[in-house]
């Protein structure tokens, strides 16, 4: 027996044994010793070791810096619009233009995804871009200051401002955003993670590795960094009813919303990619569910612990060193007023709010908190020991109850 099985058996052992057993005055009885190892084969299921089956990331702020991937992202939008012929705009103006129109359509907008906001804000850009060479063209050409133009000629002006952005130009400003978001990440990743990557699938060869993001950034796409050690993507914008929902809960006056719906897709993707790669290697249940562990890391108490912990996933938190990592997406809760925003946050007061209170409530779920990657792999495995000695011990016990 290797020392964790003998450390098992001791439990069981110390737990079996009556308690008289141990006074000095007494030895154990013979039928009691019996009793113990009889009792051996009953638990050799739970004497197995658990296993990491499922591990899943937050991307934002846990495998890279959000802040520095959206400003080269928002100068690439800069350039791409400038390739089309909208000049003079600065990189910040999507994001500028992404807050206007959340606060044009307040309903709306709760349950906008980021690329539903991110295309809007490109076509209004391109529309007032338009619209404000027009008026300047007619004013010109009448010899006359565009405050003079009559309202007529302003209302047209918008109107073909309006029909006039083809939306495939849209579409390619938004994928030069999105190429270069990809780009950015790559760039910026947290330089020990390839190690990190490395020594979990050393240590854990059969774990299925997937992100979960409630953005388009996809990490297998990243095909010089991430793309080798991750199985699959589930993003919040592929589904688009359970996203509606609930942001629209959590926009209520009660602000109570739940991510069962991703992580549940989540963890079906698992099962699907589970059973597929058991099919391909011609075996049959391979692994006892009971003994299957899921892992979540992530950066964000309501989206990331609350979400997948009431999935059944154990947690880990990201609250990162600042001086190391640069983690902002966080920070946003610390003050709430507009000016202390990150300056590639869109989120409305009310929003922040209310996830404000759902990070309270979350903290009682997280699992273990990380403030460096690099011992990610030792969370990993402390996490998973615990789960076995938390297992035995309850195994153990039950074992009493049955006796008595």
């Amino acid at each position: 027996l290797n020392n964790k099985s003998l450390l098992h058996f001791s439990v069981f052992a110390l737990v079996l044994v009556p308690s008289h057993s141990f006074l000095p005055s007494k030895t154990v009885p013979f039928h009691t010793t019996t009793n113990i190892f009889q009792k051996t084969s009953c638990t050799e299921s739970i004497l197995q070791a658990k296993k990491l089956g499922l591990l899943t990331f937050d991307l934002d702020d846990t495998l890279y810096p959000i802040a520095p991937v959206v400003d080269e992202a928002n100068s690439a939008f800069a350039r791409a619009m400038n390739k089309y012929g909208y000049f003079d705009i600065l990189p910040s103006d999507i994001v500028e233009m992404g807050k206007q129109v959340r606060r044009e359509n307040p309903e709306f907008a709760v349950t906008m995804t980021h690329t539903e906001v991110r295309r809007m804000a490109i076509r209004r850009k391109m529309e007032d871009f338009v619209y404000q060479n027009n008026l300047r063209e007619v004013a010109r050409d009448w010899g006359t200051d565009v405050s003079s133009l009559t309202s007529t000629i302003v209302v047209n002006a918008r109107r073909w401002a309006e029909t006039s952005v083809s939306e495939s130009v849209v579409q390619a400003v938004l994928d030069a955003w999105e190429m270069e978001r990809h780009h950015a990440s790559e760039r910026h990743l947290y330089p020990e993670l390839i190690d990190v990557f490395q020594q979990i699938k050393e240590d854990h060869p059969d774990v299925i590795i997937g992100a979960v993001t409630d953005g388009k950034a996809n990490p297998l796409l990243m095909t010089f960094t991430l793309a080798q050690f991750f199985d699959f993507c589930q993003s919040w914008e592929d589904d688009q009813s359970g996203r509606s929902k609930f942001f629209k809960d959590l926009d209520s006056v009660e602000g109570n919303a739940d991510l069962n719906w991703i992580y549940d897709a989540a963890y079906d993707r698992y099962l699907d990619l589970r059973e597929a790669r058991e099919a391909n290697q011609m075996i049959t249940h391979a692994d006892d569910d009971d003994e299957i562990v899921w892992i979540h890391v992530g950066d964000d108490l309501a989206y990331d612990v609350s979400g997948s912990a009431s999935c059944g996933a154990k947690t880990i938190y990201c609250e990162l060193d600042e001086q190391r990592y640069g983690q902002t997406a966080r920070q946003r809760f610390d003050n709430l007023s507009s000016e202390s925003q990150p300056s590639w946050s869109t989120n409305t007061l009310k929003e922040l709010q209310n996830r404000k209170r759902m990070n309270t409530k979350a903290r009682n779920s997280v699992t273990k908190t990380l403030r460096y990657l690099s011992l990610l792999p030792d969370a990993l495995n402390d996490i998973l020991d615990e789960e076995e000695e938390a297992e035995i011990m309850m195994s153990a016990q039950r074992s009493v109850g049955v006796d008595a």
